[in-house]
């Protein structure tokens, strides 16, 4: 290990990049301060852009509709600032920017993203699973 990477790695406090990939749907929990008080703040939206590898400087550019603007914001992935990345939606696209979007309804948008998995298809065990917890706990 190079003096870089070993710098890099005690600076992210050992900790890994989570892994966003463009197309994923994620839920940004962002620490705002205002005055004395913290709260957090969701921005939930498409990733469309990740930038800068899995370094310190790492980025990811999620695009959201909010009142029919669209609205694109860039976060670090390592910063203090940023509670937790939450991944809603993961979707298989061609691309690696997804910079056409901009141009595209959401309607267009879900024509051009083949959905792969969702939240809540993650949590929920499926019937084979049931199964054999049951036979397990017989």
């Amino acid at each position: 290990m190079d003096i870089l990477q070993a710098f890099n790695l005690k600076m992210a406090g050992g900790g890994i990049a989570p892994d966003i990939r463009p197309g994923q749907t994620i839920k940004v929990h962002q620490k705002i301060q205002e005055g004395a008080k913290t709260r957090t703040q969701i921005f939930e939206g498409i990733v469309i852009a990740r930038k800068h590898g899995k370094g310190l400087g790492a980025t990811i550019t999620v695009r959201k509709i909010s009142n029919g603007i669209g609205v694109e914001r860039i976060f670090p992935l390592h910063t203090p600032s940023v509670g937790k990345f939450e991944i809603v939606r993961t979707s298989k696209v061609r691309r690696a920017k997804l910079y056409y979007l901009r141009d595209k309804t959401a309607r267009e948008t879900r024509k051009k993203t083949k959905l792969i998995e969702t939240k809540s298809q993650r949590s929920q065990p499926t019937s084979k699973d049931t199964a054999m917890s049951k036979t397990a706990t017989e």
